[in-house]
């Protein structure tokens, strides 16, 4: 089989750079792209500067405040984000057709075989990344490699306008020394429970047999044990659409559903789900909850709204809504899951007045 040529690219604090861009005296500034710092909106993306301040997305805006109350915050101009995606996608194009966007700002280009005959996966990532520069004025950090998980971790290894080469021979090294929550599909939940195991970097993780990995993670197991080796077979998939956001765990210990442990493993699940809404500029009208008791049966509660879901605060709600749905609380539990689906365009779910530009 013919080695994959896979790059991934991820746009440097896109809806802030772009506000930068737009508005010159705001380069510089801690800025914060989301809802007001007075109501309950929540931050889409901040700048660098901002984030010196442990400001990120999904954070409520009000906390974000808090943390720097010198920070600008600017409504998000969402048309505008998506006229810029089309267009770094139309530079994607000129590459390559094996295109897998995963949101406005990152996506996933299969350059094995590509339009311009360029042997070299590192020469294309160099001049996507200039004609990004030259036609957008913002910066993007690529990441090349030989898989999607690899190239999506390379990218992120030098933000911003970073370019990171990672091939079969220092992969190895690479991950060995990387963090677990940095890999795929680690959130806040999943890492406690690796940390909580002695987990705590790639080279931990890699020496964790299987068995052990299957025991505590059940499916999972196999693909976090696959990632530590930088193994992952997946294709770019130029079609992908995502229908749901969700996010589970299996607990170490069964605990009752109203254990003190039990609702902070919900909230950080729930948290874990907004902040991917918000990286994936998604709102969502369906939540639905999942348990799986002590003697393996499952159970799932859905709720469907005639607004939208947005943010961590509108998950935890209705979470714990479909709680009181839980007929049978006197058996322990052995896993959570969160979901939400009816996924739409965040663009889409705002009024037309919310498009508007403005700054407190």
């Amino acid at each position: 089989m013919k080695k994959r040529k896979i790059i991934h690219i991820d746009m440097d604090a896109f809806y802030a750079s772009i506000e930068q861009r737009d508005n010159p005296s705001l380069k510089g500034k801690p800025l914060v792209v989301g809802g007001s710092p007075h109501g309950r909106g929540v931050v889409s993306t901040c700048s660098y500067e901002a984030r010196k301040y442990g400001i990120h997305s999904a954070m409520p805006c009000k906390e974000a405040y808090i943390r720097c109350p010198y920070a600008v915050f600017v409504r998000p101009r969402f048309y505008v984000y998506k006229e810029v995606s089309n267009q770094i996608r139309n530079i994607f194009h000129r590459y390559t057709d094996l295109v897998e966007p995963l949101s406005l700002d990152e996506a996933f280009l299969d350059v094995t075989e590509n339009k311009k005959k360029i042997k070299s996966a590192t020469i294309i990532a160099k001049l996507i990344k200039e004609d990004i520069k030259r036609e957008t004025g913002l910066t993007a950090s690529a990441g090349v490699s030989y898989n999607k998980f690899v190239a999506k971790l390379a990218s992120d290894y030098q933000k911003p306008n970073g370019l990171t080469v990672i091939t079969e021979d220092n992969v190895q090294e690479f991950l060995d020394a990387l963090p677990v929550k940095k890999f795929f599909g680690v959130g806040k939940v999943t890492e406690r429970v690796l940390k909580n195991n002695g987990i705590n970097t790639g080279y931990d993780l890699r020496n964790t047999s299987l068995e052990k990995l299957e025991k505590i993670f059940k499916n999972r197991g196999l693909e976090l044990y696959n990632f530590a080796r930088g193994i992952d077979n997946r294709p770019v998939n130029p079609t992908r659409i995502r229908k749901s956001i969700g996010a589970e765990t299996t607990l170490i210990e069964n605990k009752n559903i109203d254990d003190a442990e039990t609702v902070m493993i919900l909230d950080e699940l729930c948290e874990e789900v907004a902040e991917r809404m918000a990286k994936e500029d998604k709102v969502a009208k369906t939540i639905t909850l999942k348990i799986k008791f002590e003697d393996f049966k499952t159970i799932t509660r859905s709720l469907s709204v005639n607004d939208y879901i947005r943010n961590y605060d509108d998950i935890r709600f209705y979470a714990a809504e479909l709680l009181t749905h839980v007929e049978d609380t006197s058996k322990t539990i052995r896993l959570f899951g969160v979901t939400v689906s009816n996924l739409e365009k965040e663009e889409e779910s705002f009024e037309e007045i919310t498009l508007f530009d403005y700054i407190d």
